[in-house]
């Protein structure tokens, strides 16, 4: 099973992004986990996930995870503005599983 995880600053605005995304992976029968956290809780998820994307709001903080996500060989990503934006969660979901196969 893949893990995702979405970050932005309270963990509130992705969390629509997350059902649409888990909607997607329903209906294409993809065995994936995806959640939404705030920043603050970036550290103590680093080891249980296998990407983590950054909500656009939060693309400032990119470099400080990937710094720590580095330790563990894990991506840390910002979703595109257009498809956060427009909550599309096929594309978030395409992007996310395109990063992990890298």
């Amino acid at each position: 099973m893949k893990k995702i995880l979405l970050c932005c600053s309270a963990g509130m605005s992705t969390s629509l992004l997350v059902s649409k995304m888990k909607k997607v992976a329903d209906e294409k029968k993809i065995d994936v986990e995806i959640n939404a956290v705030s920043l603050e809780l970036f550290e103590e998820n680093v080891t249980k996930y296998d990407i983590f994307l950054l909500g656009p709001q939060v693309k400032f903080k990119k470099n400080d995870f990937q710094k720590v996500a580095d330790q563990y060989g894990k991506k840390v990503e910002v979703i595109n503005m257009m498809d956060y934006g427009t909550m599309n969660g096929a594309k978030v979901l395409d992007f996310a599983l395109n990063l992990i196969k890298e």
